[in-house]
């Protein structure tokens, strides 16, 4: 099983823990069956940030899915503090990578979306101008998607996720859509959220740089169905800068694994 970095770190944390246990998956193709994940194994420490990096399509995707409880895997165990994960739940909130704002709706009226599902939105209104603040949007709760820049958009997604007060946050791709300048200070903005809240933290993305950057751990997948082939601690304090040799060293140990040693 792969462990964590700095078990001790995150006493405090408000995250949970979860345990990723022989976990197998394959899409139904009716007569076919499609292997994606492949006896995958892994543990997250409360308040703990993981990166989950590899090909396209390998699988990363689905195995946020499954944590969330969006889907039940074919064989395997996910185990939140210990208990099965079944349904999907307000403890584990899945951000993607499109922000998905409801057009009609106004920032504000977007991120009480989840407090609105679940009957609470008449006593707890101020979690949504709390999770505005925390993003930056206060100014912006009275305005529409369509005013939004594009990281603004997905700030406000970040608040939509953070309003539920996650103990896990799943991240796909949030940044993948982003103009580099904006993906640079979004990336800075992930930072200083999880070391806010302290929630616990798994990030797929395809940029090695920036899970080296945003994570403490970074988990390199093979091609579908995908398995875990190496695990890279990125023993730095934040912030993090690109031009550290540890990082650099990281990055290429990370495109070897990839495949694209040479690349670089």
């Amino acid at each position: 099983m792969v462990s964590p970095v700095h078990p001790q770190a995150h006493a405090q944390a408000n995250g949970l823990q979860l345990e990723v246990k022989n976990l197998s998956h394959a899409f139904d193709l009716g007569k076919t069956s499609l292997p994606v994940l492949n006896q995958v194994d892994l543990t997250l420490q409360p308040g703990e940030s993981v990166a989950l990096l590899g090909p396209s399509g390998c699988g990363k995707s689905t195995l946020l899915r499954l944590v969330a409880g969006l889907e039940a895997p074919l064989s395997g165990q996910i185990l939140v503090d210990g208990q099965p994960v079944g349904t999907p739940d307000p403890s584990r909130i899945l951000v993607f990578q499109d922000p998905t704002l409801y057009p009609w709706r106004t920032v504000w009226d977007n991120v009480a979306l989840g407090l609105q599902a679940r009957g609470l939105i008449k006593t707890q209104r101020e979690r949504v101008d709390a999770a505005l603040a925390k993003v930056g949007l206060s100014e912006f709760r009275d305005a529409y998607p369509r005013q939004l820049s594009g990281g603004m958009a997905q700030r406000a997604a970040l608040a939509r996720a953070l309003v539920n007060e996650p103990r896990l946050l799943l991240l796909d791709e949030p940044l993948g859509k982003l103009d580099s300048l904006t993906r640079i200070a979004m990336q800075g903005e992930l930072i200083r959220l999880w070391q806010q809240q302290r929630y616990s933290s798994l990030l797929v993305t395809h940029d090695v740089e920036e899970a080296l950057l945003l994570c403490e751990r970074v988990l390199v997948f093979s091609n579908r169905p995908a398995r875990i082939l190496a695990e890279l601690k990125v023993e730095r304090p934040y912030p993090r800068h690109r031009d550290d040799p540890h990082l650099v060293e990281l990055r290429q140990q990370a495109l070897e694994l990839l495949g694209l040693g040479s690349s670089w």
